[in-house]
Order: structure tokens, then C-alpha cells, then sequence
């Protein structure tokens, strides 16, 4: 079965980095995009950044954009998420997640509906 198994969380100081890990099993890793997305205490699920199949295109919500950078290792089957510049409103659970269909996009998949399998979460805290 699908299972997508992130790592690398933890409690860092404003300005720091962290990078996420996601690997994923029981399907074809390569031929689907993958995202990223984290909830933080007290709010709704959101989007923070997507990587096409081929790990060619790429897309950031406004609030990560020149901080964060998405990656993939289709090898390894694994997703990564290096964030830099660490804000306290960053702190959140983080997900990764696999878009509900194979191939490119036309359009960044953003919303939540656009993706069927996801991770158990890794918790990201930022002190200021």
C-alpha cells in the first residue's frame, strides 16, 4: 500500500533551518508530483510547496517563497523540504502528500483535494 513517511522535524531559533525528509513506498514514485503542506496549532491544513514528477517545475506559497526550496530524489523516493530563514510562524505540523493523479500539471496543485495519499506529520517549532 501507498505510505509516505516524513522526517527531520524539530524545535529550532528564529533564523534557522531544517530540512524535511518524505519517503515514500507502494507505488511508482517518479510518475506523480508531490507537495508539501503544514498546519499550524489552531488553524486549517495549508499549502507551502509542490515539485512535478521530474522534479523540473516547482511551486511555493507566497509566505515560503526565497526561503524554502522543494526537492526530489527519485532514486531514494524521497521528497525534501530545506527550510531556511525560520520564522516563528512557521511553526506547524508538516505534510507530504501525493497529488491524486500521475503526470505534469497545468495548473500548481495546491489544494488539499488534489491529493490522496499523505504522511503521519513531523512537527516543525520555531522560537523567537
Amino acid at each position: 500500500q501507498v505510505q509516505l513517511v516524513e522526517s527531520g522535524g524539530g524545535l529550532v531559533q528564529a533564523g534557522g533551518s531544517l530540512r524535511l525528509s518524505c519517503v515514500a513506498s507502494g507505488y511508482t514514485f517518479g510518475s506523480v508530483s508531490l507537495g508539501w503542506f503544514r498546519q499550524p496549532p489552531g488553524r486549517g491544513r495549508e499549502f507551502v510547496a509542490a515539485i512535478c514528477w521530474r522534479g523540473v517545475t516547482t511551486y511555493y506559497a507566497d509566505s515560503v517563497k526565497d526561503r524554502f526550496t522543494i526537492s526530489r530524489d527519485n532514486a531514494k523516493k524521497t521528497v525534501y523540504l530545506q527550510m531556511n530563514s525560520l520564522k516563528p510562524e512557521d511553526t506547524a505540523v508538516y505534510y507530504c502528500a501525493r497529488r491524486n493523479k500521475p503526470g505534469s500539471w497545468t495548473k500548481a496543485p495546491t489544494g488539499i483535494y488534489e491529493y490522496d495519499y499523505w504522511g503521519q506529520g513531523t512537527q516543525v517549532t520555531v522560537s523567537s
